[in-house]
């Protein structure tokens, strides 16, 4: 059949080029381009391909990206994240694992403002590593609950990974960030819960009992960041704005905590975040709209059938269909970065999801979760590499340290998969679909 030669011809020359280090988006486009050279490929057309390239860089709905991106940074250097750990340490200090509850809580609440996995790992993670270890934690201890506790981020809303998701997939972004709350919950569950056995194996310390004066007097310090993701999920859920619009509201907000709360930052400062926005938000767009042109050469190609008569052939079942590209994204996750691992798949597998018996929600929230997993599983994970650059911890120490969370984060995984109302009751119950 051609269309396997084809599915063949493409994973080799993508591979190939990803491996010679050639970014992700290009290596998408460079090898469409060289597909449709091919005599079975579908036929070169420069036009259409100009066509295709420029819609997928001019979505509405990628503005979310650049504005949640700005607001994550104005975030980062306010001074919130004090604000947060010292809330965080009078709250959940006290607990067996004290400052390891606390590093989960500090995530779970920081997720709501960053949307990303690394800027959370980067932006806080040498504060926890370095509260935990000042205060009788091991390094491994320290590190594994940082890096662990970092992935929350693209899981509860904004998330940057559930934008790229919704543009590929043509989803409400809106809806997809309402359905991530209850499994960011019970990932954060899940990771408390594993702190604390090990604080009790393991005997590690604790805080000092709860000062009710100094932890209300940390709440009115921290309650203006903690509202923060409040405002981001009740005005989508209230329907007062949309979620690209919410993007907007954050950085408005984030700007007005620097500059008259916090009084942190400055019009350079502000400039120099706008700066680094601009960069990625120029790389993001090109990934789009490479990713537009991919979607299209699919179609053309017949690829996504294929892919669909493979697996109807393999599975009836919605879920264990589900397991199965769960496996494989597992899989790509651990030697490749997750956007670049969505803007292959999604497309691929989007038209599948009626022949498959697949909610698109559902299983969007799936792949993010699969892919933030990849971020501290080895070789590649790429949390790994941050945590090893921001504490004192070698890079094998750093993966040692990950091992006791991923069970927890897989039962979390395999719950999502199995069990569709953790992602679909609350959207719901809001009619956001």
């Amino acid at each position: 059949m051609p269309e396997i030669l084809l599915l063949v011809a493409f994973i080799a020359i993508l591979m190939a080029l990803y491996a010679v280090g050639v970014p992700a988006a290009y290596s998408l486009g460079l090898t469409v381009l060289l597909i449709m050279l091919l005599p079975i490929g579908p036929p070169l057309n420069l036009v259409v391909i100009t066509q295709r390239f420029w819609a997928g860089m001019t979505s509405w709905v990628l503005l979310a990206v650049p504005f949640f991106l700005m607001a994550g940074r104005i975030m980062n250097i306010t001074g919130i994240t004090d604000d947060m750990f010292n809330f965080a340490t009078e709250l959940v200090g006290p607990l067996p694992g004290g400052l390891a509850q606390v590093n989960v809580f500090v995530s779970l609440v920081f997720s709501g403002m960053s949307g990303s996995a690394v800027a959370d790992a980067a932006g806080i993670g040498s504060v926890e590593y370095e509260a935990m270890t000042s205060n009788g934690y091991e390094g491994d201890d320290a590190v594994g609950i940082t890096g662990a506790s970092a992935i929350i981020g693209p899981i509860i809303p904004p998330s940057i990974p559930v934008v790229v998701y919704a543009v590929l997939a043509q989803r409400s972004i809106g809806t997809l960030f309402v359905a991530g709350i209850v499994p960011g919950l019970l990932m954060a569950l899940a990771m408390a819960t594993t702190a604390f056995y090990l604080a009790k194996r393991d005997g590690w310390p604790r805080e000092d009992s709860h000062d009710l004066s100094n932890l209300f007097e940390s709440f009115l310090r921290a309650l203006p960041g903690l509202i923060t993701p409040l405002i981001i999920v009740g005005g989508i859920l209230g329907g007062v704005f949309t979620a690209t619009e919410a993007a907007l509201i954050a950085v408005v907000y984030a700007i007005l905590l620097g500059v008259f709360y916090y009084r942190s930052i400055g019009l350079t400062d502000l400039i120099e975040v706008s700066k680094d926005t601009f960069e990625d938000t120029a790389s993001i767009v090109v990934i789009f709209g490479f990713a537009n042109l991919y979607a299209y050469w699919l179609t053309l190609a017949g690829i996504p059938d294929l892919i669909g008569q493979i697996l109807v052939g393999i599975s009836a079942s919605p879920p264990v269909t589900m397991l199965i590209l769960t496996a494989i994204l597992l899989v790509l996750g651990t030697f490749m970065e997750g956007t670049a691992v969505l803007l292959i798949m999604v497309p691929m597998l989007v038209p599948l999801y009626p022949t498959l018996g697949i909610n698109p929600v559902q299983f969007g929230i799936v792949m993010v979760v699969a892919l933030m997993y990849g971020l501290i599983t080895p070789p590649f994970g790429l949390i790994l590499f941050v945590l090893e650059r921001v504490t004192d911890e070698s890079l094998d120490d750093v993966m040692r340290s990950m091992i006791p969370y991923y069970l927890p984060l897989a039962f979390v995984l395999l719950l999502i998969i199995l069990v569709p109302p953790l992602t679909l009751a609350v959207p719901r119950a809001f009619g956001l679909f």
